[in-house]
């Protein structure tokens, strides 16, 4: 497998000092992977080169080939950066992981990143599990799928298991036998408890043999011999097993409608088309596995409208199956890939064997792909108006914000706010947007350490120090090891900065700022009298903004989820704080005495109405620490219990 180089080997040059009629010059003619950056070294785009002299001076040369998408992606190029490879099948694998982790904003990108449920059956244990698996690993294991629907493979397992009784734990057998009672899946005939040899290894292989069959599509003999049961059950008057029989019948039916014959021939394929609009489209993809169409998805994506449809349907593959752990022996396509030697190269490597890539034109397999095709118009029709409706509500919400303010590329927010009561555990938080949704990972939480008493501009000073330093410290560490500076936590920093509240707000935000040498805007979200945001705060003027429209909801959204952060992340240091005031401060009282105490006695008021010698009962207590806990709670007028 083609081996990933390591970022050492990426060359760059820092942002200020680039020089990009030299850094041309320097460029080897050498395969590899080159990430264009913006002026706020965003990552813009990611390509790959079999010679990146080539390929990355063709950018900056005048060209009327270029589309208009490339055309404005090279107005935005401040620098770039290259890593060599030995190949073009390594730079194509970096690529494809370079992408899926930065997600550049010029490149054509699946909107949906799924991964897909397998069945797993562990065939080369002497009992075998059935197991629902997100991953196909070379393990010696059978595998079957992808399935598009969790739900649809914890359907087959539960039927399986009532079926067969096939186990589910994780015990070493034979090793294990008898070293432990038999588990409730026993008991719930669910399991045959192989581990305590109730059933032999060639009975219990028998019900694997007829799950194999059944996972290979082979469902008849199963649905007779359950009808034979049933009719027989009811026969003899045994109606609930009957019903029983019954239900396990239908289940059989249903999954086996579900999985019809699509080919005469027992190929696993994927057949993969799509449909555009404009710069939206849908691609199809029906998952046929041993001649059985076991199931299908789309998948939107956003496109250039000067694209072709090769260049959009290349950049879908490389990404889908970067990700995907299954690849089929045949891949049928609607149109031929750009680059389709070096992909299905790449994809003979991960499959360990050779993928054939078809864009058949006439036959079976061209209706297959027709009716893939057929597919992604019907979903890209249904879907195009909920489509625009929610990027209105994200992206389109942050391109208005930026044109109130003035600002073009507004991808990212960071928005803060503190919360206390009179003082008490002042915390802050900072939650994250970027196009248009939050970004929970790159969410933080503050507590505040140098400010004493209700003083919000003081904690909120702090707050972002705290948080603009430590980037800072953090790229500068990172640059010194010689790693990429996008791989901290903090140093990805924010298009705009969000205020909770007026100019006292935002000057504190900019003094920030300004002492630490940070070009970032700030706007405050200043609200009314009824504490409703009614404009923004920018450059000393007050903005108005539409109440009626999608920017001003998605400030609301933001202020909204900033005010909650902060007042969860209070709300439960206070309630440690209560807690702990009141036994932690007691003279022997630990942590380990105090959930003894309260493990017994279940709160505070049953712990002072308790006598000493109840007190001493309690494990983890002795009679001095039972003395201190009954005098703490009745000598007169406690200090921890007023301060509470």
């Amino acid at each position: 497998m083609a081996k990933e180089p390591s970022l050492k080997d990426v060359r760059h040059s820092s942002l200020g000092a680039f020089d990009v009629e030299a850094e041309l010059k320097k460029l080897p003619a050498k395969p590899g992977v080159y990430l264009m950056h913006g002026e706020k070294d965003e990552i813009l785009y990611v390509g790959k080169a079999v010679s990146l002299k080539n390929r990355v001076r063709q950018y900056f040369q005048g060209s009327r080939n270029k589309t208009a998408k490339i055309e404005q992606m090279v107005s935005r190029i401040a620098r770039f950066e290259y890593i060599v490879t030995d190949s073009e099948l390594e730079a194509l694998v970096l690529e494809c992981n370079l992408i899926k982790e930065h997600r550049p904003r010029y490149n054509t990108m699946l909107k949906d990143d799924k991964t897909y449920p397998y069945i797993k059956v562990t065939v080369w244990e002497d009992f075998p599990r059935v197991q629902l698996s997100r991953e196909v690993k070379k393990d010696k294991s059978k595998y079957f799928g992808p399935y598009t629907s969790v739900g649809a493979v914890k359907d087959i397992l539960d039927l399986l298991h009532k079926l067969y009784r096939i186990r589910t734990c994780s015990k070493n057998l034979p090793r294990d036998m008898g070293k432990e009672r038999p588990c409730l899946n026993y008991h719930i005939k669910q399991c045959s408890a192989p581990c305590q040899g109730y059933i032999t290894r060639e009975e219990y292989r028998e019900g694997i043999r007829k799950t194999l069959d059944f996972l290979n599509g082979n469902y008849g003999e199963l649905a007779r011999e359950l009808e034979e049961k049933m009719l027989a059950a009811s026969e003899a008057m045994d109606f609930e097993k009957a019903i029983e029989y019954r239900e396990m019948l239908s289940g059989v039916k249903q999954i086996a409608q579900k999985q019809k014959i699509t080919s005469s021939g027992l190929e696993d394929r994927d057949i993969i088309a799509m449909a555009r609009e404009g710069e939206d489209a849908v691609v199809q993809v029906f998952f046929v596995r041993e001649g059985r169409l076991i199931g299908r998805d789309h998948f939107h994506l956003n496109t250039a409208v000067d694209e072709e449809e090769s260049q959009v349907l290349s950049s879908f593959v490389k990404q889908f199956y970067a990700g995907t752990p299954f690849i089929p022996r045949e891949l049928l396509l609607q149109v031929p890939l750009e680059e389709e030697e070096v992909i299905g190269q790449w994809l003979g490597t991960k499959r360990g064997q050779k993928v054939r890539l078809a864009s058949p034109k006439k036959g079976e397999k061209e209706r297959l792909v027709e009716l893939a095709a057929k597919n992604a118009r019907l979903v890209l029709d249904q879907d195009k108006e909920k489509i625009k409706r929610e990027e209105l509500r994200t992206i389109g919400a942050m391109n208005q914000v930026g044109k109130w303010l003035g600002l073009e590329g507004v991808r990212r927010i960071e928005a803060y706010d503190i919360s206390n009561i009179s003082g008490f555990e002042s915390v802050g938080s900072m939650v994250v947007y970027e196009d248009g949704k939050p970004k929970r990972s790159d969410y933080r939480k503050f507590r505040i350490q140098s400010v004493q008493g209700p003083n919000d501009y003081a904690s909120m000073e702090e707050v972002l120090t705290r948080r603009f330093s430590h980037g800072l410290e953090e790229e500068e560490a990172l640059r010194e090891k010689g790693v990429d500076m996008r791989m901290g936590s903090f140093t990805r920093f924010p298009d705009l900065v969000m205020m909770d509240g007026g100019r006292g707000q935002v000057n504190i935000a900019l003094g920030v700022l300004e002492k630490l040498k940070l070009d970032i805007p700030v706007c405050g979200m200043v609200k009314d009298d009824s504490h409703r945001t009614r404009g923004l705060y920018f450059h000393n003027v007050e903005i108005p903004i539409d109440k009626r429209s999608e920017g001003f909801r998605l400030i609301t959204r933001i202020q909204d989820e900033a005010h909650r952060f902060a007042i969860e992340y209070h709300r439960s240091l206070r309630s440690k704080n209560q807690v702990k005031s009141i036994l932690d401060d007691i003279p022997g009282i630990g942590p380990a005495r105090r959930k003894a105490l309260m493990k017994r006695f279940k709160s505070q008021e049953a712990i002072r109405a308790a006598t000493v010698e109840e007190l001493e009962k309690t494990p983890q207590m002795n009679r001095k620490a039972a003395r201190e806990v009954y005098e703490f709670f009745h000598s007169p007028a406690p200090a921890s219990l007023e301060s509470t």
